[in-house]
């Protein structure tokens, strides 16, 4: 896994709860107190190791935690530059769900040797979608719930959203599109 990935969530851990917390779940985890390399590749399994030390550290299941990382990837300033990346998916949320999929190949564009889970979305009825994760770790899709979750409330959506489940190596969502314009979504402009 991208070295990227545990400083992202390094950052959140930091951010969100403090240096303590941190020191704490880096020494449960046995890694580095001062973190991994942003551009080195890592284990799959230490990332699990990491999500359990968290897990521990904090006293809360560890899709909470991956859901709250996903909001934190999307509104916190220190990672505008993904939202950026997500917000040049489309003007509205119903553009950004349909462009998902390509979402994995955007952030190669970024980063080139960035593996993410692939995505695929699915139309039920009108305003009503599946969104499945396909990786071989069970998990981004809590992520995706959060990013999902902040991604309706930039855009000003009024947006229900379910994790259906872990299976065979994908990860369901369910989302229903109640509202496109319920509220002022955040601006967005295409210069920085």
């Amino acid at each position: 896994m991208h070295g990227l990935v545990f400083r992202s969530f390094e950052s959140f851990i930091l951010n969100s709860y403090g240096q303590t917390t941190w020191i704490q779940v880096a020494d449960k985890a046995g890694i580095p107190r001062q973190g991994l390399q942003s551009l080195a590749e890592y284990d799959d399994e230490l990332a699990l190791d990491i999500l359990d030390a968290a897990s521990e550290t904090l006293g809360r299941p560890g899709s909470d935690i991956l859901e709250d990382l996903g909001t934190f990837l999307v509104s916190n300033p220190t990672t505008e530059a993904l939202r950026r990346l997500l917000r040049f998916g489309g003007a509205s949320f119903a553009e950004f769900l349909q462009s998902l999929d390509e979402l994995p190949d955007r952030a190669r564009l970024a980063v080139s040797d960035l593996v993410l889970p692939q995505l695929e979305l699915r139309d039920n009825t009108p305003g009503s979608f599946n969104l499945t994760c396909y990786w071989d770790h069970p998990g981004p899709g809590h992520v995706l719930v959060g990013m999902l979750r902040t991604m309706a409330d930039d855009y000003g959506a009024l947006v229900l959203l379910e994790y259906v489940g872990a299976d065979n190596g994908k990860e369901t969502i369910s989302i229903k599109l109640l509202d496109q314009e319920f509220t002022q979504g955040r601006d967005f402009h295409l210069a920085v």
